[in-house]
């Protein structure tokens, strides 16, 4: 399907890309831009479900960055009611992000302790409303600013500690020497012994990226056992049909939170598209609480849509 692009969110991959650290996945548009709102365009043969004119957001795989985005019909959802397309274009790649990572892969359950590095990231900051919602969890997070820990602590975490400082001994503290069991990180690099060491038994570690260092030395005798378990993942190369489903289990579950607002999204800045430079210089210097979004059509963006149907 063809979308009339409003809005695009500006993501830390977006940054990777431009760097040369991150090269989209083969098929992909070579264009930044994973996540957009505005309206359907057109439709391809066998999409019913989807109608021209109908507001949308949606993952894509690449090609944001522009005022027409092709995107699988699977990937695209209703903006939530009463939500702007900036504030629509905010929501697809960071809730694609969290979901996928806590609830499939950390398989985060009932209750459980959950450490956030960058609670106010776009994934924190989804990643900490989604578990203490949906998950009854009691959520920890590090942030580099009070400004930021307080964000953090408004949005559900118990706790936020400074990321710069021995945050491992806090959260050690603050959980009475227990320790969590799940971690999410997206630094790596040197830290990741210290992540283990915070894992209760039958913990779960799970990087969605690793800014700091590519590599690390860790104590596998330690983790075979307390059967800790270690994993990642990219979602851009994934299939529309596992993105799909992704899709369906957010509007299902994560849509009418936000549409009663019990989870919210932050806009940091909304930045004209001919400014992208200085959205980008944003989350360089990681001034960022939330989502930094590029509009792409200042005559549409204030708009609030009226809802679709959920498909």
């Amino acid at each position: 399907m063809l979308i009339r692009v409003v809005a695009a969110g500006v993501n830390r991959p977006d940054v990777q890309q431009r760097r040369g650290l991150y090269p989209p996945p083969p098929g992909a548009s070579d264009i930044p831009g994973l996540d957009v709102a505005g309206l359907v365009e057109e439709v391809g043969p066998g999409v019913e479900t989807l109608k021209p004119g109908m507001p949308v957001c949606a993952l894509v795989n690449g090609g944001g960055y522009a005022e027409f985005c092709v995107a699988p019909a699977v990937q695209c959802m209703p903006v939530p009611k009463g939500l702007s397309f900036i504030e629509g274009a905010s929501l697809p790649e960071v809730f694609f992000t969290a979901w996928n990572n806590l609830i499939w892969l950390a398989r985060l359950g009932e209750g459980e302790t959950l450490l956030i590095h960058g609670g106010t990231s776009g994934v924190g900051m989804a990643g900490i409303q989604i578990a203490r919602h949906l998950r009854g969890a009691k959520v920890f997070a590090t942030a580099g600013s009070p400004e930021k820990r307080d964000v953090c602590l408004a949005i559900g975490a118990k706790a936020a500690v400074d990321y710069r400082g021995a945050w491992d001994e806090e959260i050690r503290a603050l959980t009475d020497g227990a320790g969590v069991d799940v971690i999410l990180d997206g630094q790596a690099g040197p830290n990741t012994q210290r992540h283990l060491d915070l894992l209760k038994a039958d913990g779960r570690l799970v990087f969605i990226a690793s800014h700091e260092c590519e590599s690390a030395e860790v104590n596998i005798r330690s983790l075979v056992r307390r059967r800790l378990t270690i994993t990642g993942s990219t979602l851009r190369p994934r299939s529309a049909e596992y993105k799909g489903r992704l899709a369906r289990e957010l509007v299902a579950q994560v849509w009418p939170l936000i549409e009663d607002g019990q989870i919210k999204t932050h806009i940091h800045e909304p930045v004209p598209f001919h400014q992208v430079r200085d959205a980008h210089a944003i989350l360089d210097e990681n001034r960022q609480i939330g989502k930094v979004v590029l509009v792409v059509d200042p005559a549409m963006a204030p708009a609030v849509p009226e809802p679709c149907r959920p498909f």
